[in-house]
């Protein structure tokens, strides 16, 4: 095994050529460039800028009030004993609810920045609150991208149902490293007697070490809100462009190869590879290549469902970046991100399969019939089955998936610790 310093050097290295190979191709292809780019700035624009913006704002402004640290002892009792987390991680999982990602990822590191939680805390609170929002699974996937409205639940309840199981999942993580943290946790939750009168000591108390006038925190907020979504601007513009150049030297037919093979192993259809990988790079556009595919109605959901959970690389370098200053790692992170995706994309099938989607009525039976479920003795079992037993069948299917990540992590087959370079 190479030394660190030798492991460092090789990296260095190999970030640089990569930098300069990818900077040539941008030399060679001008005009795709251009466009992607051009692409990129109007999402970002007319998106993602109006759309965080308030957000970003509120919540810097309800931190700087105390009205988080407020609600984080309220909601103490709630997420410690499901998530294992502060109850002010129920501010990043509303947030990132209403505003989607890296809405989640801003605030867990203005937490940890503030002491609000521990750095084992703030990895488990990323590993579950980096969610879509609402507005983007049914009014820019169902309607925009599928056209058909209904599809939005489907989605939705499939991204939220497999996020609470990462959650819970993710309550096993780093448990002892923390072992030495929790009483004095447990003591700070028990202070001061009465719930609501904790809530508001604790809000005051945090008013008063801020102590900036609200005029100034509103500045403040505006400032900081403003460099951030600028930020994120540009990851999606280089992400776009970057995808492109992929796309224009024949990187992307080459990953397509393999994964063609997987895709058949699955029984999925070949035309949903490109698309797929166009994913792994950027949400918003493997969704809609998605959706424009030739293959079966059952199997783009799925293929969108897990693209959404996995969220890109494009959000995956916005959080790194969020998280710069922190000491929270990345790698459970990303850990999450493919659990993710896989419980998304296998509950979203399930849904779809046992006729969820029909006997809830949340798809008409007019798109069932346009995507028909597989022939034979399983089909006819699944449609026969009612909302009860759906659920029973998600349910189950989410419990053996949490026993399994669970007894694996007690046999120690591999290390849940990451550590920092």
């Amino acid at each position: 095994m190479l030394p660190v310093r030798r492991r460092k050097q090789l990296s260095s290295l190999t970030l640089a050529v990569l930098v300069v190979l990818f900077t040539a191709a941008l030399v060679i292809f001008p005009k795709p460039g251009l466009e992607s780019a051009t692409a990129g700035l109007k999402v970002f624009w007319d998106v993602v800028f109006p759309s965080l913006l308030p957000f970003f704002i509120l919540s810097e402004l309800l931190l700087g009030l105390g009205v988080v640290n407020a609600l984080g002892v309220v909601l103490e009792p709630l997420m410690r004993p499901l998530f294992s987390v502060p109850g002010v991680g129920a501010f990043a999982l509303s947030m990132g609810l209403a505003a989607g990602y890296p809405m989640d990822a801003v605030i867990t590191a203005r937490f940890r920045k503030n002491g609000l939680c521990s750095r084992i805390e703030g990895e488990r609170l990323l590993a579950f609150t980096n969610t879509a929002d609402p507005l983007f699974m049914f009014g820019a996937v169902a309607v925009g991208m599928f056209g058909y409205p209904a599809l939005g639940a489907l989605l939705a309840v499939a991204h939220y149902i497999s996020s609470f199981i990462v959650g819970l999942t993710f309550k096993l993580y780093g448990r002892r490293e923390e072992r030495n943290t929790r009483p004095q946790l447990q003591e700070a939750v028990k202070q001061h007697g009465f719930l609501l009168k904790r809530a508001y000591l604790e809000m005051m108390k945090a008013k008063n070490e801020d102590n900036r006038p609200f005029g100034r925190l509103l500045g403040d907020a505006v400032n900081d809100s403003i460099k951030t979504l600028l930020m994120i601007g540009g990851f999606i513009v280089f992400f776009s462009v970057f995808l492109r150049v992929l796309a224009q030297i024949g990187v992307v037919t080459l990953a397509a190869v393999p994964l063609t093979a997987f895709f058949q192993v699955l029984h999925l259809d070949p035309s949903l590879v490109r698309p797929f990988i166009t994913g792994l790079f950027e949400i918003d556009l493997g969704s809609a290549a998605t959706a424009n595919a030739t293959a079966p109605l059952i199997e783009k959901v799925t293929i969108v469902s897990a693209i959404i959970a996995w969220s890109g690389l494009s959000v995956h370098a916005q959080v790194a970046s969020v998280l710069t200053d922190t000491d929270i790692r990345m790698r459970p992170y990303f850990i999450a991100r493919i659990y993710h995706a896989v419980l998304a994309g296998v509950i979203t099938y399930l849904l779809y399969q046992t006729g969820f989607g029909t006997e809830a009525a949340f798809i008409p039976r007019a798109i069932a019939t346009m995507a028909p479920l597989s022939a034979g003795a399983g089909a006819h079992w699944a449609m026969s089955l009612d909302a009860l037993g759906t659920w029973a069948l998600v349910l189950a299917a989410a419990t053996v998936i949490s026993l399994t990540v669970y007894i694996v992590h007690r046999l120690r087959v591999f290390s849940w610790r990451s550590r920092l370079d």
